[in-house]
């Protein structure tokens, strides 16, 4: 086994769990908030501070790292740990989510929670025919969004991408989809996103025994399904039952089906192998998860707000460049002890905004990342002493207090 996972204790009344995740190239502590590197970088920042902030494990993206530098070029460096100096544990995607970005989602301001009206899901947002993607059957044919140039990756070049990039945990190549596609597209996709995890798992041990039958990989399967519980839970039943080293829960979600989606998936899926929640990492939906029995996260949030200015802290989110914060020489937050809430004042970080100066970005994204890989520290932690119900609590109180 290329991983191991062991439980240490469980959530009482809930699905939540504290763990072990055991990588080649070290040990995750879990549950853990996952630093994604989308190019082999977590954007403005060296791979030392990344450690130094608390990251055990970064994410790489398959699609961008297969168009540039290439996964062939990757390898022939040594494979993605040597190649960007990260010597923790790393992760790969599948690739499956650009085929939504680029597909019915490109062009858009898209992200992982779909935005609505009221109540219901902006569905014009997504009712528009697939730009730059053609999916069949078999795979999935693209235009680059560098050169236009044309690609075709099926679920073995997906598999085969990955083993090159060389990353401890990777993905099956699926499908994602909207929560506003109708039942029956949804239900296609799903058949679809199935035989492709077969095929990404038959394609993965064929690699393995094509290596003397030693495995430094652990593959995961996705579970998709949208919004329908019916799909979700036949999707948690089958991907559950084949052969997976651990699961990811994928899809575009809207905010309001979130909880109900990862609980019907989690209260299914094999209880002694890890679930990773794909591209989620608002502090609400991080508890969220951990409470349902969540034990990894990634999102590009903490850093894409941080180079924007948008800064975590206790009593939620501010927009350091505001004129309120011009004159503040307190830190981002009072309650943090990263090093930049230590050494820099909100005026600081205000005046660099403002002048747009590079170490703007960093610093935000120091705080943020920070902020984040230790709120889930502490839902860890509180899972341990039994006190997550109160830590949830009185955080969100304050967090959400505006």
């Amino acid at each position: 086994m290329a991983i191991k996972f062991s439980i240490e204790k469980e959530l009482k009344g809930a699905l939540g769990r504290a763990g072990t995740l055991e990588t080649p190239h070290g040990v995750i502590h879990t549950p853990a908030f996952v630093a994604v590197g989308t190019k082999a970088s977590v954007k403005a920042l060296t791979p030392e501070q990344v450690k130094s902030l608390g990251a055990e494990v970064v994410l790489a993206n398959t699609y961008h790292l297969y168009l540039e530098p290439g996964a062939k070029r990757v390898k022939s460096f040594g494979g993605l740990h040597k190649f960007m100096n990260w010597h923790g544990p790393l992760m790969t995607d599948s690739g499956g989510f650009q085929v939504f970005s680029l597909g019915t989602a490109y062009g858009r301001q898209v992200s992982k929670v779909a935005r609505a009206q009221g109540n219901a899901l902006d569905e014009d947002f997504f009712d528009v025919a697939p730009s730059l993607v053609k999916i069949s059957e078999n795979g999935v044919s693209f235009r680059s969004h560098l050169d236009g140039s044309l690609h075709y990756i099926t679920p073995e070049k997906s598999i085969e991408i990955q083993h090159d990039l060389g990353a401890d945990m990777i993905f099956a190549f699926d499908e994602c989809t909207s929560p506003a596609e109708v039942f029956r597209y949804q239900e296609e996709a799903l058949k679809r996103t199935h035989h492709w995890a077969k095929r990404s798992l038959d394609y993965h041990h064929s690699l393995i025994r094509a290596n003397g039958g030693i495995s430094g990989q652990a593959l995961f399967g996705i579970i998709q399904g949208g919004r329908e519980e019916s799909l979700r839970k036949k999707s948690a039943k089958f991907i559950g039952n084949l052969d997976f080293d651990g699961f990811g829960i994928g899809g575009s979600f809207a905010k309001k089906d979130m909880e109900t989606a990862v609980k019907w998936v989690n209260e299914i899926l094999p209880k002694e192998k890890p679930r990773h929640l794909l591209g989620i990492g608002e502090p609400e939906d991080l508890f969220m998860g951990v409470e349902n029995g969540v034990d990894l996260f990634d999102c590009v949030a903490p850093t894409r707000n941080g180079r924007g200015g948008t800064l975590y802290t206790s009593k939620g989110k501010i927009n350091i460049k505001n004129a309120e914060f011009r004159e503040d020489t307190g830190p981002i937050d009072f309650e943090c002890v990263c090093s930049v809430c230590l050494s820099y004042s909100r005026a600081y970080l205000c005046h660099l905004y403002r002048a747009h100066e590079m170490l703007g970005g960093t610093l935000g994204s120091m705080h943020n990342l920070y902020f984040i890989i230790n709120l889930v520290k502490r839902m860890r932690d509180s899972i341990l002493d039994n006190t997550f119900p109160e830590f949830k609590k009185d955080f969100l109180k304050e967090y959400l207090s505006k």
